[in-house]
């Protein structure tokens, strides 16, 4: 069973943060969840003084505006507003998500072109890698996206691997498309063709009906993961692809347009803790949808 009780939303002021907030609310609304809204003022030592200090005038200045820009939050959804002073941002968002038991982070990225495309921005890389609970990376908003339009998650594409995680990430997928009635695609990506695993010198060696009986036995695999009940509360569609994982990923979600991709993440060891699994790595800097981050 997915419960998401209490969400936590870092905000900036920027139009990235405050399109973040929007998906953070929509979700505080679908589940009855607590909405934190948290701002991090950055305290920086100077030369020769001690780090600057959060005056009373300032936090409560930082407080209202907050308040401003959750105006469209329903009302319904209790709203809980948090300044704090930190030197390292990314060090507070992760203290702020173990202090509020918060079950479900919501994070915005920025810019995806030139250099920018290739880093999320050094606080929410330094997040993602080290937040334990689900967390949903949101992307600028598109350009033909005006910034009153409802939070929507119509299409959820899913990508399942069978491994411990993405199994995680697809019981959040099905309860996301309960609660917004959507259609729903589970996609398993061959990155080896399934005839290379075989011994091409044996005498019945077939590609073709190797290659079939593989996409075959994925396919039985992924339809058997759907629950009997999902189907009576969204479209469920199953696809088994070749290719590079993270491109097909991407493809994918073009192609029908995904609102979100759900995608779970590998281990905790040191390589992960670097690139937390290069095909969720690649799939978040370039999606133009949100991804949520689900570890096993």
């Amino acid at each position: 069973m997915i419960r998401i009780t209490h969400v936590l939303c870092p905000v900036d002021f920027s139009d990235i943060s405050q399109h973040a907030l929007d998906h953070a609310a929509a979700i505080a609304h679908w589940y009855e969840a607590q909405l934190t809204l948290l701002h991090v003022f950055v305290a920086r030592p100077t030369m020769d003084a001690l780090p600057l200090a959060l005056e009373d005038a300032d936090r409560e200045w930082l407080n209202k505006s907050i308040r401003e820009m959750a105006v469209r939050v329903p009302p319904d959804v209790c709203v809980d507003v948090r300044v704090e002073q930190a030197e390292q941002v990314h060090n507070e968002i992760l203290g702020q998500l173990a202090a509020t038991g918060a079950d479900l982070l919501v994070l915005g990225t920025h810019g995806r072109s030139g250099f920018q495309r290739w880093f999320l921005g050094s606080v929410t890389e330094k997040v993602i890698r080290k937040a334990a609970c689900p967390t949903l990376v949101v992307p600028p908003r598109a350009l033909d996206v005006p910034p009153d339009a409802p939070v929507q998650f119509k299409r959820i594409l899913c990508a399942v691997d069978f491994s411990e995680s993405s199994l995680s990430g697809l019981a959040y997928a099905l309860h996301l498309a309960e609660e917004a009635d959507a259609h729903l695609t589970l996609l398993h990506v061959i990155e080896m063709p399934p005839e290379l695993r075989e011994n091409p010198m044996a005498p019945d060696f077939n590609i073709d009906r190797i290659h079939a009986a593989a996409q075959a036995e994925t396919l039985r695999r992924l339809r058997d993961l759907i629950p009997d009940q999902a189907r009576t509360y969204a479209t469920v569609e199953t696809a088994v692809v070749e290719g590079g994982a993270y491109r097909r990923v991407l493809q994918r979600s073009a192609e029908e347009q995904a609102d979100l991709i759900v995608m779970g993440v590998h281990g905790r060891s040191p390589i992960d803790l670097l690139v937390f699994g290069s095909t969720t790595y690649h799939v978040i800097r370039a999606a133009t949808c949100p991804v949520l981050i689900v570890r096993g």
